[in-house]
């Protein structure tokens, strides 16, 4: 079992990239190979609608034709059987690095043909969504994250056939000292309650998903 993980956050050891590594940690508790990769490490940038993954026997046909940092990743995800995704939620949507990486990887396996399947990946990919936002979970519906999350899956599961499951991480700590910041509309010390108790539940529940996955078999 191999699984590759995506960290969409600029940061290397706050909230997504530690669920990132929770996950990951429960996967090799079940013997399967990890990797993380840190998307703001890299130089790419979204598809740039050159259609080349579309064009009839062209070479890069089915596969992002784009030469950067990013192409050798795209190759390795066919490689492996899990892929994980981890964004911050930012004003609404996932971070730019994150929605960049979805274009490149998604846009080239869609056919724009009649027939079913309509995608060109060529096996079943499982797949694992981890979100962490600053938003409280009652909110969630209010803000139609639900409805964003809900898209997301259905995207994951049309291109690539697998197991797609979501975590997410609300109302989650910002600051390593809010002292500091000018963001007094929030309630610094239950944040930091939060942080203590709630948050290390969400890491456990990241834990049982890489567990999850790497007891998968296709």
């Amino acid at each position: 079992m191999k699984i590759i993980a995506f960290n969409g956050s600029p940061r290397k050891d706050w909230n997504t990239a530690t669920l990132l590594q929770q996950a990951l940690d429960g996967a090799v508790s079940q013997g399967a190979e990890t990797e993380l990769i840190h998307l703001y490490d890299l130089n790419f940038k979204g598809c740039i609608s050159c259609f080349a993954c579309k064009v009839k026997e062209g070479k890069s046909y089915g596969r992002c034709g784009v030469k950067d940092e990013l192409q050798p990743l795209l190759k390795k995800v066919e490689e492996v059987d899990v892929m994980l995704l981890g964004s911050p939620i930012y004003f609404g949507n996932v971070s730019g690095e994150m929605r960049s990486l979805m274009e490149r990887l998604l846009f080239p396996y869609l056919m724009y043909s009649k027939v079913d399947p309509r995608t060109l990946f060529p096996k079943k990919l499982h797949i694992g969504l981890v979100y962490t936002m600053n938003v409280p979970e009652e909110a969630l519906k209010q803000v139609k994250y639900d409805e964003l999350f809900q898209a997301n899956e259905n995207l994951f599961k049309r291109i690539f056939r697998g197991d797609v499951a979501s975590l997410y991480s609300t109302d989650t700590y910002q600051f390593t000292d809010y002292t500091k910041v000018v963001a007094d509309m929030f309630d610094f010390e239950a944040k930091t309650k939060r942080r203590q108790e709630i948050f290390p539940i969400d890491c456990r529940k990241a834990y049982e998903m890489g567990v999850k996955f790497g007891k998968m078999r296709e």
